[in-house]
């Protein structure tokens, strides 16, 4: 008598939702990670973060950065610093210390967040001005003359 419609309970998996890489548990690294892949974090991160896609910090995973820019991030590890994208997901295991900017954003009861939220109506996270191609070409060299 009632028909439970199952295609609509599982959203689509688009290609920017999924994680292209993994730094994985015991793993220490400093730097920057940036590009259009998802990455995961189980191990610690130090640096800046800049991605296109998403960004899971995983249970055992602890990032340190200024500034966190992602399309969308997750969180059930630990963050210090600020977030910027435009879903902020923060899980039960989570703990965050700065500020988020989002236009996003959900919480499981036990998350924790030291800062504020600011809820805008979109978000630029400064990827769509950067040029696929260098902006001045190299000189060609005229072998003709030679």
């Amino acid at each position: 008598m009632f028909k439970r419609n199952d295609s609509s309970s599982t959203p689509a998996v688009t290609t920017v939702e999924r994680i292209t890489s993994v730094l994985g548990a015991g793993v220490i690294w400093q730097g920057s990670i940036s590009g259009s892949g998802g990455v995961r974090v189980e191990g610690t991160f130090e640096g800046q973060i800049a991605l296109k896609g998403l960004l899971v910090i995983g249970e055992t995973g602890k990032v340190t950065c200024e500034s966190v820019r992602a399309a969308s991030v997750i969180v059930a590890g630990a963050v210090k610093g600020n977030i910027t994208a435009q879903k902020v997901e923060i899980r039960a295991t989570g703990r965050v210390w700065g500020d988020i900017v989002t236009t996003a954003f959900a919480t499981e009861e036990g998350a924790f967040l030291r800062g504020q939220i600011r809820m805008e109506d979109a978000i630029d996270l400064g990827f769509d001005s950067a040029p696929a191609a260098p902006a001045v070409e190299p000189a060609k060299a005229d072998i003709s003359k030679g």
